[in-house]
């Protein structure tokens, strides 16, 4: 975490929609990117339930329905992956709650739940001010304030250090509250106090950790709840502890517990009011409690002054939201003022980045041409930009052609340090296939066994993946024509169809972008595309990166079985043009001194997708002079830029900036420029159930550059090797001719490796050939459902 000088609060200043009205009191969770607020005061008790979603700064009211709350201040508030719970809290003024209610955010409904009764003693009274904290299927409620007075006119407090269990039905539902016998010392009765879970990663046994609150006087004592124990204790702690507090927040970011705000003593002098109007006052301190070596420490401390409205000001009573590792403060009170009996509340909603982000995903392609190549990568939460770079000096080992042959890679870099990540199989491996012809191939500098020619050791398998944005607040134009297309005349009864590159031509000439069609409704997912390039300049990547889905439902369902009519599921990925072996001659040197390769610099880019044509040369030292947050960035109008050129391989790296500055950069990936001449990948492949097994059949490339001599398919079989390395796969070629379809028997299917990497899928490979050799091949995901039953079945 940064000094406290260092610390970068934003505050949000432009934003859209309905915002709401200033109060205290109120609660709020995260549903991924979605900051959810309910209840709070200010002048009359809120109702609505407003969401702000902190991507598109966007405030919006959800259209709720159901079994609607009232409205209700200092409650329990708590989230369950889609599901929302509200415990208590007071609904009017000296009237307090004790009703359960459940709110399904996944279709805005509310509905009024009753937990059976704890099998011995009372449910929980009416109460406000007390925490409610979430752990696994069950919620934990502690202490608050409830009123004696069966007047609500009339109101007696009584401060509470009752302890239930609430245990939760999966999904939906709950079961009933429960009385835990605890052990050692109890904590004092309290209200208005903070309660966060935390299980250390070395450790299972999550525990429950009790600060502050107030019992007539404020408090700052912290006390732990072994949840496996029922153990009770109070940890000893090192740093300074912060001033006791009441009405303050405790979120938890990794291993630390942010405590910010809240009514503190006040200890200051020369005051101007009343010593009754000083007895405490609202802060804007900030420390964090290290929950793994029990270690306060001070960020903002009461002493400091803010003069140049850098960071939020006092306050008490407001909320604080965790959205990955960014803090989100939004409203509550910042003064009382007595002669007007009302609370004066603060509007600003503030955010505050507590760590660098972590690393992207490796640089995915999404399409290479000879002078440049577009490119993306996994979006990072909570960030301001990505800085993305290349370097260009990679050693090339080419082999000699053979355009008779099988594809293989050729010109494809060689790195030695990186794992074999596929390899082609001996005929040996599948006696069922002996007639079928196999290739073998070493991937990155690797060696296969059983090779009877040597050049085989410098021929690759080149993996590409890329995806296309289904980002839920910006569905481009892709997303949209591929709903349109495969809602058309193209969706058969009994077929998965691939949607061509045809369907996104203006989009990604290049490439095919894989869609799935389940049964009678339309189901469409956007998955990773990720190809497999003979002789072609593929992007070389270790890893798999995860899918992103896009449905037509509100949901896509992970594990939809093979539906009765036969319709399978298959999934497409698209490959970059192919490399030639003439590879031109670098035009850039990018190495230091000491042979240390230099990264430069493409730019920074606000989203997760770049457009590449040219880079920026940086001068010796690199001379920083502007700032992102805390991150020192070139002034790139000052630099010199060099284009990329045709038959090249670059390497990428990507690394995301927040307020704290620049994170660690992805995986490297390493694609080329192309050279023209190579078939393009087969397309719209579709896969149906026939008597024989299946029928795999494909479109020829919209970019043949020449007469298809002949395409190859491949099928990834199970082996040894596989089992020791899931990500490494084996291909055997199950198919050679100038067809565009193939019948797979079941005696191949019934060897075929089910990849698990994501979701259940066998995978197949198609290339074309023309005159000048093999081109990248479209590689096809069958999925399977989770169920390990054979394919068919």
């Amino acid at each position: 975490m940064a000094a406290p000088s260092l610390l970068n609060w934003r505050r949000v200043s432009s934003f859209t929609g309905p915002v709401p009205r200033a109060r205290h009191g109120h609660r709020a969770v995260a549903i991924r990117e979605l900051m959810i607020i309910f209840g709070g005061g200010n002048e009359g008790i809120a109702d609505e339930l407003h969401v702000y979603n902190t991507v598109t700064n966007q405030w919006f009211l959800p259209a709720v329905r159901g079994d609607i709350p009232p409205g209700c201040a200092a409650h329990g508030f708590v989230c369950d992956g889609t599901r929302i719970l509200v415990f208590g809290g007071m609904v009017e003024y000296g009237r307090y709650s004790n009703e359960l209610y459940e709110l399904q955010a996944s279709r805005w409904l509310w509905k009024k739940v009753k937990p059976h009764p704890p099998s011995s003693g009372l449910p929980p009274c009416p109460r406000l001010g007390h925490s409610f904290s979430l752990y696994g299927n069950k919620c934990y409620l502690f202490g608050g304030l409830a009123n004696e007075s069966e007047d609500s006119n009339n109101n007696v407090p009584r401060y509470l250090n009752d302890f239930y269990e609430l245990e939760l039905q999966h999904g939906s539902g709950v079961v009933g509250w429960s009385i835990p016998v605890t052990k050692g010392t109890v904590p004092s009765p309290r209200e208005s106090h903070t309660a966060v879970i935390y299980c250390r990663k070395d450790s299972g046994s999550p525990k429950m950790y009790v600060f502050g609150g107030m019992c007539g006087a404020r408090l700052d004592d912290l006390w732990q709840l072994d949840l496996e124990t029922m153990s009770w204790s109070k940890p000893e702690t090192k740093g300074t502890v912060p001033l006791p507090r009441s009405l303050h927040t405790a979120s938890v970011i990794g291993n630390k517990m942010y405590i910010f705000g809240g009514w503190v003593p006040h200890k200051g002098e020369n005051i101007e009011t009343s010593p009754h109007d000083s007895e405490w006052k609202c802060t804007s301190s900030f420390s964090y409690l290290n929950l793994d070596t029990a270690e306060w420490t001070t960020l903002v401390s009461d002493s400091q002054e803010d003069k140049k409205n850098s960071r939020p000001r006092p306050r008490a009573g407001h909320c604080a939201v965790a959205i990955g590792t960014r803090l989100y403060f939004w409203s509550g009170r910042d003064g009382y003022r007595k002669a007007l009996n009302s609370q004066v509340c603060c509007k600003d909603l503030w955010y505050l980045d507590t760590e660098k982000p972590q690393a992207p995903s490796q640089v995915q392609l999404i399409k290479a041409t000879t002078n440049s190549f577009h490119v993306k990568w996994d979006e990072v939460p909570t960030v301001e930009g990505y800085l993305l770079q290349l370097n260009t000096d990679l050693p090339y080992q080419a082999a000699p052609s053979d355009s008779s042959a099988a594809p293989n890679t050729q010109g494809v870099r060689m790195d030695p340090h990186r794992q074999d990540s596929n390899s082609i199989a001996p005929n040996s491996i599948n006696n069922t296939m002996n007639s079928t012809k196999t290739e073998h191939t070493a991937t990155k500098g690797t060696s296969v066994e059983n090779k009877p020619d040597l050049k085989a050791s410098t021929d690759s398998n080149a993996i590409l993946h890329s995806s296309l944005a289904t980002n839920a607040s910006n569905h481009n134009s892709c997303v949209v024509d591929i709903l349109r297309k495969n809602e058309g005349p193209h969706t058969s009864a009994n077929t998965g169809v691939l949607s061509s590159c045809l369907d996104l031509r203006t989009i990604i000439p290049e490439t095919s972008v894989s869609s799935t069609v389940c049964s009678a409704q339309t189901m469409v997912t956007q998955q990773t595309i990720k190809t497999e390039s003979s002789r072609t300049n593929g992007a070389v990547v270790k890893d798999e990166t995860s899918l992103t889905t896009f449905s037509t439902k509100s949901e896509v369902d992970e594990t939809c079985a093979l539906p009765a009519t036969k319709i399978s599921r298959v999934e497409a990925h698209a490959t970059a043009m192919p490399f030639s072996k003439e590879t031109p001659s670098n035009p850039v040197a990018t190495m230091k001194a000491g042979g240390e390769r230099q990264w430069c610099d493409v730019g920074i880019f606000k989203n997760n997708t770049a457009l590449v044509s040219q880079f920026y040369l940086l001068p010796k030292g690199r001379q920083s002079i502007s700032k992102i947050g805390n991150a020192d960035v070139p002034d790139y109008s000052l630099l010199k830029k060099q284009d990329l050129v045709p038959g090249t391989g670059y390497r990428f790296r990507v690394a995301a900036i927040n307020g704290c500055g620049i994170g660690p950069f992805s995986k490297v990936s390493e694609f080329k420029t192309c050279i023209p001449g190579f078939p393009g990948a087969p397309s719209a492949v579709r896969i149906s159930k026939n008597v024989e097994g299946i029928h795999l059949s494909w479109e020829p490339p919209t970019s043949p550059s020449g007469n298809i001599l002949e395409y190859s398919a491949y099928l990834a079989i199970r082996t040894a090797q596989i089992q020791d390395n899931p990500s490494q796969l084996v291909f055997m070629r199950i198919y050679c001719g100038p067809e565009t379809s193939c019948i797979v028997t079941a005696g191949q299917l019934a060897n075929a490796h089910i990849d698990y990497t994501s979701r259940p899928a066998i995978v197949f490979r198609i290339s074309a050939k023309n005159e000048k050799g093999y081109g990248p091949a479209t590689q096809v995901r069958w999925l399977q459902g989770n169920s390990k039953k054979a394919p068919l079945n």
